[in-house]
């Protein structure tokens, strides 16, 4: 079957979809014939390795090692960070940073080490180079933590990028975290992983890689110190790990082992040591301060179903009311209106600012889906204002590179491009007119629909870069970032006063500072369930702490029974998303029974009791870079057993919560750190650290809170309060209240509490400089029962 059959068999099948299929067709052709004219094959390559070192130069923060066919130069930052960039390479340009780089460090100290090698001194880190080129990172004791080996490049003889591979070793006890979002995680099981991002072109399935938000960002956690290793390249590339093994009595060890390859950007890196909490502080500094959201959007959201208009989202509120289900946002999908640039289908939603003012004035907001695609039609106004701006993809005869979207043929801004941000942010005016309070960002992979071979933009097309130049090769794994930048950048000037919300399906490395990210569309089904914990927990410690999945998946209708374990796990995460079916009865709470209704009202409940606590998490979040979601190793990472745990984890400081992610369970087995714990539902204290087995009824999940913990909850008249958990005996405790309900930039208030006995009670004092005073909220001390104390 030729080409020509092919097209006529797609048209036979049906008239149905048959005009998108050949409109699919013709650009899946268009993207090969550009990459095979703009991309010309690489020909003969020449090998090469740095050589023997020649000579070395001091300067600011470290400095520079001449090798042979190659120069490294090391700085470190005056946040603990260093950098290392082969070929001259420097930290900047980078769209991971936030901002210039760090200033150096000026007490790190570039000095002779044995064997003809050379190393950087410096306060928490030392980094010593071989004579050929191997760099180890050691503690200040001198344990190493990572060597990587000299690393190799591939350059076309007649010219082009080079493509690279760094291989690197760690100690025998480590284990590998993180590379954005895996289903597979959070821990990296041994395997190659991609780094491209990808739009699915079916729902997510455990071992499905790679997936939306791919990024070079390892986390390493090992006995003797933490670190994280970020290789700033956005170029196509795949790591393969593999965990070391420790021997046996005299046996030797196996050091754990990575593999980096990339097909092109310059080899350079940041690391950073510490503990778990420091080094995504040092991360955090670094990349930007995750942004804060408005409050309500630590509520439920909704996306609603189908096509419907004002009708469909009417009854969507109303529902929620009637049930008396929780509802905080209500997102504007369907199948067509996000395709349509910035125009909102007037049929559909005739009076949607009206809509938008009713809603806003019962608590609920409206969230409103975004595509990069631009339907490639003279008279829509999107596309007629970036034509004359030239603000679109072109390929590398200058002609407009056009994909197919949903509404049909479609171009893309170029968000690398300083202008193009600037217009694109200026279009969001038109939807805040309209009432709408957030934006989620979806296909911006970016996703262009293909009849084969990937969903994406042709390799070839050109992207200014900021003013640098280069190709999509570069461009694709940071298109959505710099998307979600101009809407960023663009809200703050359009609305100053509110905390801007945006949610992108994509992003990479530095994405946090721009807004949160949704996990993508998870298939139905209890593997499902465990992606959606994998996904969260993997880009908190890539220092993305706001995403969530959506719960019930995507692709089919959950069971009853998975719909609430589903809903009990969404309620605990940073992001609480509910998605229905496209057609009624497949979806909303009323719809699977009463008794899955009266699961999914304790369930919301339960995450409105606990907002306050959110909003304090959230806090926490931008001033530390710490995830509200946190792996059970987090305050004790030498830990081994729980390095191995991955189905509970830590909210926060002061809850560890235990989903029930296997159908038909009504028990667990919960790994507890070390401490006291208390059951919340039964009050019953665990000693840990140690295994304990607890009930998991359907009607809820293991919660348990730390002892000693102060957790500011909503009240049943939505005040302020503080849960406080009674201390272990001759221990004292604590909590952290930032007191934040509005979605502006006031600055929110924050207190300190302390718990302690005292006379066989437990006392609450909240932190001053003048001692301790009485508790600015009223407080429930719970965890007394059986004691025959008080509060």
């Amino acid at each position: 079957m030729d080409g020509r059959d092919l097209v006529r068999s797609m048209l036979t099948v049906g008239s149905a979809g048959a005009a998108q299929r050949l409109r699919t067709m013709r650009a899946a052709w268009r993207r090969r014939r550009a990459d095979a004219v703009g991309l010309p094959p690489r020909g003969v390559e020449r090998a090469r390795v740095p050589g023997p070192v020649q000579s070395a130069e001091p300067g600011p923060g470290g400095g520079t090692l001449r090798f042979s066919r190659s120069d490294l130069r090391i700085l470190v930052a005056m946040n603990g960070a260093v950098f290392w960039g082969w070929d001259g390479a420097g930290p900047e340009p980078s769209y991971a940073l936030a901002g210039r780089c760090p200033q150096p460090d000026p007490r790190a100290v570039l000095e002779p080490d044995k064997d003809g090698g050379w190393r950087v001194v410096a306060e928490r880190v030392t980094i010593a180079v071989s004579r050929h080129g191997a760099v180890e990172v050691r503690t200040p004791g001198g344990v190493t933590l990572r060597r990587d080996l000299p690393p190799r490049w591939w350059e076309p003889v007649a010219g082009g990028p080079a493509r690279w591979m760094q291989r690197s070793e760690v100690s025998a006890d480590a284990r590998f975290f993180g590379l954005g979002g895996r289903a597979s995680g959070p821990r990296l099981q041994n395997g190659t992983y991609r780094l491209w991002n990808t739009g699915p072109d079916r729902p997510l399935a455990a071992g499905d890689d790679p997936l939306h938000v791919t990024m070079p960002v390892q986390l390493v956690v090992a006995d003797a110190a933490t670190h994280l290793v970020f290789h700033d390249s956005s170029w196509d590339g795949t790591v393969a790990v593999r965990e070391g093994e420790e021997g046996a009595g005299s046996g030797h060890d196996r050091p754990g082992r990575s593999e980096l390859r990339m097909d092109g950007g310059p080899l350079r890196c940041w690391v950073m040591v510490g503990t778990p909490a420091r080094v995504l502080l040092a991360w955090a500094s670094l990349t930007g301060a995750p942004a804060l959201p408005p409050a309500w959007a630590l509520g439920h959201q909704h996306v609603r179903r189908g096509a419907g208009g004002e009708q469909e989202v009417r009854r969507i509120v109303a529902g929620h009311r009637e049930h008396g289900l929780p509802l905080d946002a209500v997102h504007l999908g369907g199948h067509c209106d996000e395709h349509q640039g910035f125009t909102v289908d007037r049929n559909r939603f005739p009076g949607l600012p009206g809509l938008a003012k009713e809603l806003r004035r019962n608590g609920i907001r409206l969230v409103s889906v975004v595509d990069p695609a631009v339907r490639a039609t003279a008279g829509n106004a999107v596309y007629d204002g970036g034509d004359a701006l030239n603000a679109f993809v072109r390929d590398a005869a200058g002609e407009l590179v056009q994909g197919v979207a949903q509404p049909g043929e479609a171009v893309y801004p170029d968000f690398t491009h300083a202008r193009v941000r600037k217009w694109w942010g200026g279009l969001y005016a038109e939807r805040l007119a309209q009432g709408f309070s957030g934006f989620w960002h979806d296909m911006d992979e970016p996703t262009s629909l293909t009849a084969f071979g990937e969903s994406t933009l042709p390799r070839s097309a050109r992207h200014s870069l900021d003013g640098r130049g280069g190709d999509h090769r570069e461009a694709h794994n940071v298109y959505a970032l710099c998307m979600a930048r101009a809407a960023h950048e663009g809200l703050r000037e359009l609305a100053p006063q509110e905390r801007p919300f945006v949610l992108s399906r994509s992003g990479w490395a530095g994405m946090q500072r721009y807004g949160g990210t949704s996990s993508g569309a998870v298939a139905t089904g209890w593997p499902g369930l465990r992606v959606s914990l994998s996904l969260v927990m993997g880009l908190g410690l890539c220092g993305v702490p706001y995403s969530g999945p959506d719960v019930g998946g995507f692709g089919g209708t959950p069971s009853p029974e998975l719909y609430v374990r589903w809903l009990q796990l969404g309620s605990y995460l940073p992001l609480l998303r509910t998605r229905a079916g496209l057609r009624a009865g497949h979806g909303e709470p009323w719809e699977f029974g009463t008794d899955t209704l009266e699961h999914a009202r304790v369930a919301l409940a339960g995450r409105r009791r606990l907002l306050p606590y959110f909003m304090t998490l959230a806090h926490l979040a931008r001033l530390t870079g710490a995830p509200y979601v946190r792996p059970l190793w987090w305050s004790t990472p030498g830990d081994r057993v729980l390095r191995d745990c991955g189905d509970a984890f830590l909210l926060g400081d002061c809850l560890l919560v235990a989903p029930v992610l296997d159908p038909g369970a009504d028990r667990r087995a919960v790994q507890l750190p070390r401490g006291l714990w208390y059951d919340t539902a039964t009050e019953q204290p665990y000693e840990g650290p140690g295994q304990v087995l607890v009930d998991a009824p359907l009607s809820r999940i293991p919660v348990f809170a730390r002892a000693g913990a102060v957790i500011p909850v909503q009240g049943e008249d939505d005040r302020l309060e503080l849960e406080v958990w009674a201390p272990a005996p001759d221990r004292t405790g604590g909590g952290l209240v930032v007191r934040d309900r509005g979605d502006g930039w006031d600055e929110a208030e924050a207190e300190r509490y302390t718990t302690r006995w005292e006379d066989r009670r437990v006392v609450v004092e909240r932190e001053g400089r003048d001692g301790g005073r009485e508790p600015s909220y009223p407080v429930r001390v719970r965890g007394l029962a059986g004691r025959g104390v008080q509060a």
